[in-house]
């Protein structure tokens, strides 16, 4: 089930609630949002160990024809995936291990942020300096396996962006 409250104005945030039964319907959601992505977009995916966020990144990484295996960037703290059909490229970012916004921006993510879609696995709190446009993904692990999905887009870039499209 997909519940949606879209922005009246470019101030205020674009959220949609969706329900991922499986790793697939994660996968899927990824898929369905990459159709909704450009150069310049910036995710901050949010949620505990194990949730679902570089499976939702390997859906988006599959909706947006990148090319290679999209694995959790925890230990190379980015990867660039480039694209194999003229499109954006991804950067898969991992702040889990950074000490603060001063090593984020070691990496240099607001480089090419222009020319890729960016995201940032544990960037909550960290990388929303980026950019003021932005995608902000929380996802929860239920007690029943399916997790929860909070997608809110800041911003007049996602102020009415299908954020749920089926």
């Amino acid at each position: 089930m997909t519940e949606t409250t879209r922005a009246e104005s470019a101030t205020e945030p674009n959220t949609a609630f969706v329900t991922a039964e499986t790793d697939a319907a994660m996968r899927a959601l990824g898929r369905r949002l990459a159709a909704q992505l450009r150069a310049g977009d910036l995710l901050i995916l949010s949620g505990p160990l194990g949730a679902g966020k570089t499976t939702l990144t390997q859906g988006i990484g599959e909706g947006l024809g990148v090319r290679g295996r999209i694995t959790s960037p925890t230990f190379v703290i980015a990867r660039v995936h480039p694209s194999q059909t003229g499109g954006p490229a991804l950067v898969h970012a991992d702040a889990y291990r950074l000490g603060g916004v001063e090593e984020l921006d070691d990496l240099d993510l607001d480089t090419g942020l222009d020319e890729s879609v960016t995201a940032v696995e544990w960037g909550e709190g960290i990388a929303e300096h980026l950019t003021d446009e932005r995608l902000e993904i929380t996802i929860s692990r239920r007690p029943d396996d399916t997790r929860g999905v909070t997608l809110t887009g800041v911003g007049s870039r996602w102020a009415r962006v299908a954020l749920d499209a089926e």
